[in-house]
């Protein structure tokens, strides 16, 4: 207890713990600006620190949902410092990153390490591209999510039990107490920059400081504890005197000391004196007073003084240590900045100490500017890991760097070192130029990974609106592309319905930002309504408060310009400007790709399609649809193809897959289904067709194989015969609703070699069945085997019920796959063998479809 010194004068004892954060939960300080976010902040600290204690991490953040619920913005964090997280500061929700997938989904996502990390979310890897482990929980209430909570550890290859439930609690709870606080009316989205939570160091304290109030006219002296333990005196039993306190100082020093007083009462100067004090033991070590009269302090108060001791023997005692080292030993804040350095560091750097602290050893030292050193700071912060590296020292030394990190920063260790094996040192030209901070260039690799899997060029407008757009906090989004030296719109976001259509084919000579950005290479930034108005008087504007204008170039070849409007004024900070700068020409290099790919591709897809059957042939008692998807995937066309060709009485059903992707893939097919048109044709039997599509194929060698299934029906009887060459068997749906794989006996993949031979099966088709061949682009998907696709195939055949041919076509599509991605192609031919008594139903409703379906192509 503080001898004399009441409570309500010293204020709430703030400790880094728990119970000082709640102390300030609902009692804001008055006046503040920020008096509604007091309580929402102190939530999320003790969130944060909860997170810490409950799961061994070092580091904590607590992402809030922003106010057009579109992006995620970094709120609170501790253990990690702010500066190194500036490509996560704000997380689209659309986006691929873990934090924004947690958010949407509500599952709790755990990465073990830097390869589960490249592996699961590799976009997260280009910007975080560190060895750590990572885990992501949803902050939510009921239905309502607010954000999302974050923690990172060093890699554990197993995880301690209960750290999810750990997790996973914080989470909720903070979820539940931010429910409260917009129940009552108070805000709960993130609205301002990141607040950091001082975590405590596990280090001793360098110094003590005990503060007083000596009254000098009566000797009355108020202490708190640590004032009463420098002077050895136990605060119970300190009787309020400065006598007794000053019983302690060697008396040699107490004349100057009572001069010093007196003086700063006087003349209004500060106190400053060093005195020694005698421990129990005899031992006389120093301390500083420092003080000055109140400034609020009225007549009958100038004889206070208050101020208060400084017991430094730890943190001298522990520099006068380092300096009588060999080594070099020196200090890093969490930032990366200087703050102490021993004298062996300046000689084996050849630099002064004086210069080196309050910066950034690369930026001091230009031997160290590589990025390749600064990276070795942002490892050993970020992942909490020792690291080390040899720097080559011009002209001709050699230094081994060791870093050992915690949440408080990074201390190093420098020796001299032997040069590597075998490698000669580079000559240092000169200062080295200005660089981009290691940072930044993440940050914009991060950002452009967002375009890398885009294909088409509305793939690229949607990746810039629901990924880039967020992550820099704007609401609208215009991109225009040149067409005929004029701009036109392409894709729009966020801005009011027709406000842009008096834009449409602006000529490029118009005075308009947009424009100007453009035929003059160069960015525009308008940071208020006001510097826009006054550059451009008369333009037409809308809500926004901040504007970038962004030219699109690719190679020196103008693609178009990128608008970015913000809905308050912002002042655009160098980092934002190069980011945005940067993130423009990556745009234009993926808009131009795309722009190239959506013409090929249209061209290559049209070619595809004109090689495949124009319309299927209408036969008695059999009733035949099919269908073909082209991947999701890729900018090439692949090899699927089917056709029913017609022989006398007799109908060939055909499918078959060229291998790869690619112009050759669907020229080989169309030759290949020639090919089988025109033996099958001539009447010869399946296994002859085969046979001689295999002679030609291998012929014509053009380095593909292709598989093929071939089976051909007599309506009359349903007997069918039919031959495989490696492709998958097909399915039949008997009339009653049960569905086999037929076992059909096959050869080899056409193409490989010139004898083979393919067996012919004899099978029989019901009245009422339905027989369905197909390729592997609908059965197969990442992660699973073919043999899994097949049997959900044959499941969703099974129960479609009695339903139209077309239909039932459509529905194996959608509910055949696990999902809408298609890396391959994907053909289907299905073929409903003659009405029977078991199956009018299904028979009905397929010539139901197949008349509406006429119906819809001669409207």
């Amino acid at each position: 207890m503080r001898q004399g010194v009441p409570a309500d004068e010293t204020g709430p004892r703030v400790t880094g713990g728990t119970e000082a954060a709640s102390t300030n939960v609902h009692r804001p300080w008055p006046g503040d600006a920020a008096d509604e976010y007091r309580a929402r902040d102190a939530l999320l600290a003790n969130a944060v620190r909860k997170a810490l204690t409950s799961t061994d991490a070092y580091g904590a953040m607590v992402y809030l949902r922003s106010h057009d619920r579109r992006s995620l913005v970094l709120s609170t964090l501790g253990g990690v410092p702010l500066s190194l997280l500036g490509a996560f500061r704000r997380i689209a929700v659309a986006g691929p990153m873990p934090v924004a997938v947690c958010y949407r989904t509500g599952r709790t996502i755990m990465l073990a390490d830097a390869e589960d990390t490249m592996r699961r979310f590799p976009q997260l890897a280009v910007g975080l591209p560190y060895d750590i482990g990572s885990a992501c929980v949803p902050v939510r209430s009921g239905e309502q999510t607010f954000g999302v909570l974050s923690v990172l550890w060093p890699v554990v290859r197993d995880m301690p039990d209960g750290v999810r439930r750990h997790l996973r609690t914080v989470g909720s709870r903070l979820g539940a107490a931010l429910a409260e606080l917009e129940a009552a009316g108070q805000p709960v989205e993130s609205a301002r920059e990141a607040a950091v939570v001082e975590l405590p160091s596990a280090a001793p304290p360098a110094a003590r400081v005990g503060l007083f109030d000596w009254n000098l006219a009566t000797g009355a002296f108020l202490a708190d504890e640590t004032l009463c333990a420098i002077f050895g005196v136990p605060a119970a039993d300190f009787d309020g005197r400065a006598a007794t306190l000053f019983a302690r100082i060697t008396p040699a020093d107490l004349p100057e000391l009572r001069a010093a007083a007196r003086a700063a009462l006087d003349d209004g100067r500060v106190l400053a004196a060093r005195v020694r004090v005698l421990d129990h033991e005899g031992h006389l070590y120093p301390v500083e007073l420092w003080g000055r009269v109140p400034v609020t302090a009225g007549p009958a108060g100038r004889a206070h003084l208050t101020g208060a001791v400084l017991d430094t023997r730890t943190g001298t005692a522990a520099a006068a240590a380092v300096e009588r080292l060999r080594d070099g030993v020196f200090s890093l804040d969490p930032d990366g900045l200087i703050t102490y350095a021993n004298r062996s560091v300046e000689l084996l750097l050849h630099a002064r100490r004086e210069e080196m602290l309050g910066h950034h050893p690369w930026d001091v030292l230009p031997w160290l500017s590589d990025p390749t050193y600064e990276d070795r700071y942002r490892a050993a912060m970020l992942s909490q890991q020792p690291t080390a590296f040899l720097a080559h020292r011009p002209p001709d030394g050699w230094l081994a760097f060791s870093l050992y990190p915690d949440a408080h920063g990074v201390t190093g260790r420098v020796v001299a070192a032997e040069p590597p094996p075998g490698l000669e040192p580079r000559p240092v030209a000169g200062p080295p130029a200005a660089r981009a901070s290691l940072g930044v260039m993440y940050h914009l690799l991060q950002l452009a990974s967002a375009l890398s899997e885009a294909v088409t060029v509305q793939d690229v407008c949607r990746a810039v609106g629901e990924q880039i757009l967020p992550a820099f906090g704007g609401q609208e989004l215009a991109i225009y592309v040149v067409r005929d030296k004029r701009l036109h719109l392409v894709s729009q976001t966020g801005y009011p319905e027709g406000f842009l259509d008096r834009f449409e084919g602006t000529p490029m000579r118009a005075r308009l930002p947009g424009v100007e950005a453009l035929s003059s290479g160069t960015p525009i930034f308008f940071e208020s309504v006001h510097q826009l108005a006054a550059a451009y008087p008369g333009i037409p504007l809308d809500e926004m408060g901040a504007w970038a204008f962004l030219p699109l170039i690719a190679s020196g070849h103008p693609v178009g310009s990128c608008i970015i409007g913000f809905d308050e004024p912002r002042p655009f900070t160098n980092e934002e400007r190069g980011l945005l700068t940067g993130l423009g020409g990556f745009i234009a290099q993926a808009l131009e790709r795309a722009r190239l790919y959506d013409a090929e591709f249209a061209l290559a897809r049209g070619l595809q399609q004109a090689l495949l059957p124009h319309r299927l042939p209408e036969i008695e008692g059999v009733r035949i649809v099919a269908r073909y998807l082209p991947g999701t995937q890729g900018m090439e066309i692949g090899g699927d193809w089917y056709d029913a060709i017609v022989t006398g009485g007799l109908v060939s059903l055909v499918i078959g897959d060229v291998e790869g992707h690619s112009v050759g893939a669907a020229a080989t097919m169309g030759q290949l289904r020639s090919a089988v048109r025109a033996f099958a044709t001539g009447g010869q039997p399946p296994d002859e067709v085969l046979a001689r599509t295999n002679h030609l194929l291998v012929d014509l060698d053009p380095g593909l194989l292709a598989s093929c299934f071939l089976l051909r029906l007599d309506p009359a009887t349903g007997r069918a015969h039919a031959a495989r060459a490696g492709h998958l068997p097909p399915l039949l749906r008997r009339p009653d609703g049960p569905t086999e794989l037929l076992e059909v006996a096959g050869g080899p993949l056409l193409g490989i070699e010139h004898r083979a031979e393919y067996p012919v099966t004899e099978l029989r088709l019901d009245p009422g069945s339905v027989l369905a061949l197909y390729t592997d682009g609908l059965v197969e998907e990442p992660g699973t085997g073919i043999d899994e696709g097949i049997d959900r195939l044959r499941g969703v055949l099974a129960h479609a019920g009695a339903t139209g041919l077309d239909q039932l076509a459509d529905r194996l599509l959608r509910d055949a796959r696990g999902s809408t991605h298609r890396a391959d192609d994907v053909a289907l031919l299905l073929t409903a063998y003659r009405p029977g008594p078991a199956d009018e139903t299904f028979v009905a409703a397929s010539r139901d479809e197949g008349r509406r379906r006429g119906e819809r192509r001669s409207g």
